[in-house]
Parts: C-alpha cells; structure tokens; sequence
C-alpha cells in the first residue's frame, strides 16, 4: 500500500510557489495570508494573519506599525492555531531570514508546542541564489521525492544561462536599487546578485547579508546610469504611487537616470523580493530594461518607466 501523500503548510509566498514549481499542489493544505501566486493554490486555509492592516498607509506609516508590532509582540504576523492543528499537517514551510517579511520560524515552533502538533518544520532560508535553488531540493528531500527538483531547478538554470550569455559582452550599467522609500533601504540577500546576471553593476547593497538602510545622503551622490525603485512586498501600482511621493528625493539623487529613462519601478513583491522560483523571471525583467537590444523589454504590468509626476 503507498504511503500517504505528505500534507503541506506553507507560511511564506515563496514557498507556496516552490511547491508549485515542484509539482506538489496537491500536497498543499494551507497557506499564509500574504500567499497570492499561483492562482490555482490560493484555495487553501489561510493560517497567518498581519497583526495591522498596512491598507493606505505610506512606507513611513508601515515602518512604524511594524517597529511597533515588535516591540509589542516581537513579531509582526500571528498565526491562527487552530485553523493549523485542524489542517493536520506533516511538513511546515517557514523562514528566519527576515521577521517583517513573513512568520518566522520561531513563531512556527512555539504554536507547535503550544497545541501539541506533531509536524516537521522546513525552514527556507535563502540569502543567496543559491540558497534559493537550493530551496526547491529541500522541499524536496522533505516530501521525500528529492528527484522533483531536478527538473524544475535545472529548467531555472537553462534561463539564467541564457540571460548570462545574452549579456555577457555588454557594458554594465551602473544600477542603484532601492527596496525602501521611508526609511530608503538598499537591497541586500539575492538582488544584488540578480543586478549583477542583468547585466549591471549594483551601487549599494551587498549579496548574501540583508537588505541595509541608508541615509539620502550616502547616496545621493552615486550618479547612477539606472534607478531601480523595487519596494519590498509593493506590487507596480503601489511601488508607483509611493514612488510619486518620495519624487523630489529621487529626482535628485538620480536626475540623469531619470532624464535618460532608465529610473523604473517594478512588481518587485512577484519577481524581486521573494526567494522563489519567480526570481528568475526577476532577472530577465531587469535584462530587459538594461540591454533591450539583447532581451525583449518587459511587460509593461510588470516593469514601467518611472518619472517624477508633473
């Protein structure tokens, strides 16, 4: 008689998309609340819950709510235990790399011991590239299939080396990304890495170590070719608007990228800020912008010109 097909909950989006990547939606018993890709999951129980409604509050208004969240709860998220102890699952997806950008792992734990439930806690810990394929075998191995991953990670391999040959002779463009308008924040973990296999040369930010806040005035004075605005978890519209309100800051801090067209924002929530299997899509986007002579330009409901609002 074959074994029963693992249950699996996911509390992270990247996650949810790993599972998909790999096959495995049927396995799939829960999600958490920011999960929104693919559509063909999102049926699933929602598990987790943001301890504030960021709903039409500005990138200062929701860094306040979350520092306040923490210190009054040292967590930014909640998860709903018994909707989780009904759901019965065996594998729990998690993270501990960043506490504001889903349910850490230690807040996975203590709900577990909490109500006694018996399940295997996956912590997706990805700060790297990497790290990110990497992901996909974890999952994996969990389920115990580990030859579900072959396919899929060598599938996102063949379009990074076709993005790094596509590039590979062309003048890098300076590229200053910002995931945070208020306080600016210049990214860290993957993206910079992803800026790099585009075809550009990022400014601020290093790979592997997490995302850093700045002053305007460190780096005002970058001068770059490219601005790339890629608020983390705001999908285009959003990063647009926010974009329009912080204007006069980036305006001035990157006026000959704004002249010359090459300041966008992107749908950095999809293809940007996650550790899933989307990131590579992230980087053809970003190669598109970079060197349209050498990619096809990106949709423009996922990547558009930015420039200061009239």
């Amino acid at each position: 008689m074959a074994a029963a097909a693992p249950r699996i909950v996911s509390l992270l989006a990247s996650g949810t998309e790993i599972v998909d990547a790999l096959g495995l939606g049927e396995c799939l018993v829960g999600i958490s609340h920011e999960c929104d890709h693919p559509p063909h999951l999102l049926d699933r129980p929602r598990v987790s819950r943001p301890r504030f409604d960021p709903e039409g509050l500005s990138s200062g208004e929701i860094d306040a709510a979350v520092r306040q969240a923490m210190i009054e709860h040292g967590s930014v998220y909640e998860i709903d235990g018994a909707v989780l102890e009904g759901l019965d699952p065996d594998i729990i997806l998690t993270q501990a790399v960043c506490e504001v950008c889903a349910v850490p792992t230690g807040g996975v734990q203590e709900v577990l011991g909490a109500r006694g439930i018996d399940a295997e806690v996956v912590s997706l810990d990805a700060h790297t590239i990497e790290d990110i394929l990497a992901s996909l075998t974890q999952v994996a191995r969990a389920v115990g299939d580990p030859d579900v991953a072959r396919d899929a990670g060598g599938s996102l391999r063949s379009r990074l080396d076709a993005v790094r040959v596509a590039v590979q002779d062309t003048d890098p463009l300076r590229v200053l990304g910002i995931e945070w308008f208020d306080p600016p924040f210049a990214p860290g973990h993957w993206v910079p890495e992803m800026i790099e296999l585009a075809g550009g040369r990022n400014l601020a930010g290093e790979a592997g170590q997490p995302s850093r806040e700045v002053a305007w005035e460190e780096i005002g004075d970058l001068d770059p070719d490219a601005l790339l605005l890629m608020p983390c978890g705001y999908g285009l519209e959003a990063a647009r608007r926010d974009a329009d309100a912080h204007a006069e800051r980036l305006g001035e801090m990157a006026p000959r990228a704004v002249a010359e067209g090459r300041a966008w924002v992107v749908d950095a929530s999809s293809y940007f800020n996650r550790s899933g299997p989307r990131f590579v899509t992230g980087i053809e986007i970003l190669a598109g912008l970079l060197h349209p002579d050498r990619l096809p330009t990106p949709d423009p409901a996922v990547a558009a010109v930015w420039s200061p609002p009239a």
